[in-house]
């Protein structure tokens, strides 16, 4: 068995999906389920990085299983931007998550930021950027979910029907897309679903 452990903020628990799958759902819809994969998601909505590395430990810790196959997904939202927090302090919270990850031998793979209307492109382009690094100094898949989607037509479309912070159906399933089209299914170690 392999568990996989989403921790992040409302996007990782679908927020705002009418199907109730968000991005993790349609993910492992799409997922050969052998051997059988146990998702479980640990969402708190509004949590920034700081929030995230200071509890994911404790919670995760309590359900693994040391014989059994553990993973962690990391689903990054903006919210450190709405937090005032530095560049600088969201790297080094990532960070530490990562490693102290390794340390409980966890093997991860990230997915960052989505595009948002309320905050300016640049500041955006940063935070991907350093997440990006500090995921690439540890040989880690990350996924940009930014880059691809900030000028996607059906991407902003559905943002501009939520009028918020989290996607529809239609983004979900975008970024469901290029986690699965980003390495996810060579860090689960199967074959992609329908490959023969």
């Amino acid at each position: 068995m392999v568990n996989i452990f989403f921790v992040g903020d409302e996007l990782v628990a679908g927020y705002g999906d009418a199907r109730a799958l968000g991005w993790t759902g349609r993910v492992l819809a799409r997922t050969s389920n052998e051997p059988p994969l146990m998702p479980l998601t640990l969402a708190i909505p509004g949590e920034n990085t700081d929030s995230l590395a200071k509890r994911w430990a404790e919670e995760v810790g309590r359900r693994i299983h040391p014989e059994e196959d553990n993973r962690l997904v990391l689903g990054l939202g903006s919210h450190d931007l709405d937090s005032g927090q530095t560049l600088a302090r969201a790297r080094l919270h990532l960070a530490n998550t990562l490693d102290a990850a390794l340390r409980l031998r966890l093997r991860s793979f990230v997915v960052g930021p989505p595009p948002r209307r309320d905050v300016p492109r640049k500041i955006q382009e940063d935070l991907t950027r350093a997440f990006a690094d500090v995921c690439a100094r540890r040989d880690l898949p990350y996924v940009d979910t930014f880059t691809p989607l900030v000028d996607h037509e059906q991407w902003n479309t559905d943002m501009s029907v939520s009028g918020g912070y989290e996607p529809r159906q239609a983004g979900y399933g975008l970024i469901a897309w290029l986690v699965l089209h980003n390495g996810w299914n060579e860090w689960l170690g199967v074959p992609p679903v329908g490959a023969s």
